[in-house]
């Protein structure tokens, strides 16, 4: 081990590939959540997407996906030249922390040096080069022994993001600061406040951290966790890997990154944010996906899929999986969601309450169409 080695050269890409995303209901599903489908136009899916974003500087060898075992053949084909000892299968979701500090333990053990970045596989980016130098970035304060996260700079006042409050600039980091809290996802008057203050940025769930650090800081807020996490780590492609999960993994305790690390160590003053402006976007409806296939221009009506159309004067976006011609007149802002087995009819304004119907659905026995 070379205790000189350059920030860059100890830095590992994680990509947790979990979540529905019930929002994106009927295109979304348990067995294809949103990160396997093509949600942009791009061509490539969003963990496609994700992956080719961050091979210019963790490629095959040092990038692990994180994702369920019913995804494990899909991922498979989407990202062949991932490697089996780079694929981490969950045999259940149990929230982003497991996912997180269960990849970090497994480089650690490969790598004490090493330094982790975690990145959603669902999250959309526009400018590649500009988030790889806010990547350097990160990684270079990481290195110093901080836990780093990236703040979007807000480009309207969203109820719908958690906040980063920002304090000093650091040492020796063009960008950075410190981050004197993590906040809760506000409610409109306080989210005005947040960005007429511009001390806030939005919290993209990005994360970067030496694996050690990010591990210690659970054993202080998770012991029982971080113990089951690293028992897990060191049965990982072993005899022992498939015994040791089905024991250990049901026990786990199902909870958020932000709660169990990132909140207490931004408490302890190990926590530092680099701003960014790249144009990001986390898809997390119709709306939002429609929005940014609008590029600013309110009467266009974005089409996915393999779809015969005749539009007249209507906008909002219109998905589809099943070819055949779907015809709409003079509808404003409409969603329509065309799969084999289910159709979607909304507007944009309604676009979050999806997630409702989702949960009606389980309530009353239609799990076969989730």
């Amino acid at each position: 081990m070379n205790a000189n080695r350059e920030p860059m050269a100890r830095f590992y890409s994680v990509i947790p590939a979990g979540g529905i995303g019930s929002r994106l209901w009927p295109l979304s599903r348990a067995s294809a959540p949103k990160f396997l489908h093509d949600l942009t136009g791009s061509g490539q899916t969003l963990l496609q997407d994700t992956v080719e974003r961050l091979s210019p500087i963790a490629g095959a060898d040092r990038l692990l996906i994180v994702t369920g075992a019913a995804h494990e053949s899909a991922v498979l084909e989407q990202v062949p030249d991932i490697s089996a000892m780079n694929l981490i299968l969950e045999p259940s979701p149990k929230d982003s922390t497991a996912a997180i500090a269960l990849a970090a333990a497994i480089l650690y053990s490969r790598d004490p040096e090493a330094i982790i970045g975690s990145f959603a596989a669902d999250h959309v980016i526009n400018d590649t080069e500009s988030f790889l130098e806010v990547v350097r970035e990160a990684v270079t304060v990481a290195a110093t022994g901080k836990i780093v996260t990236i703040g979007i700079e807000p480009t309207e006042p969203s109820v719908g993001f958690g906040y980063i409050k920002t304090g000093e600039r650091i040492e020796n980091s063009p960008n950075a600061r410190e981050v004197e809290k993590f906040v809760e996802k506000p409610d409109l008057k306080r989210a005005q406040k947040y960005v007429r203050s511009r001390k806030f940025l939005w919290n993209a769930g990005m994360f970067i951290a030496p694996a050690e650090l990010l591990l210690s800081v659970l054993a202080e807020t998770e012991p029982e966790l971080h113990q089951q996490v690293l028992a897990l780590a060191e049965a990982w492609d072993t005899d022992h890997q498939a015994k040791t999960f089905d024991e250990i993994w049901p026990k786990l305790k199902k909870i958020a990154i932000d709660y169990s690390v990132a909140e207490p160590a931004a408490e302890q003053g190990l926590v530092a944010v680099v701003p960014a402006e790249f144009g990001w976007h986390d898809v997390g409806d119709f709306a939002a996906i429609a929005e940014l296939q609008a590029n600013g221009d309110p009467d266009h009506l974005a089409v996915l899929g393999d779809v015969k159309v005749l539009s007249d004067k209507s906008s909002g976006i219109l998905v589809s999986e099943t070819g055949r011609l779907i015809a709409l007149i003079g509808i404003e802002d409409v969603i329509v969601v065309d799969t084999p087995d289910a159709l979607l009819v909304t507007t944009k304004e309604h676009a979050q309450r999806v997630k409702n119907l989702v949960e009606s659905l389980k309530t009353t026995g239609h799990s076969d169409v989730l």
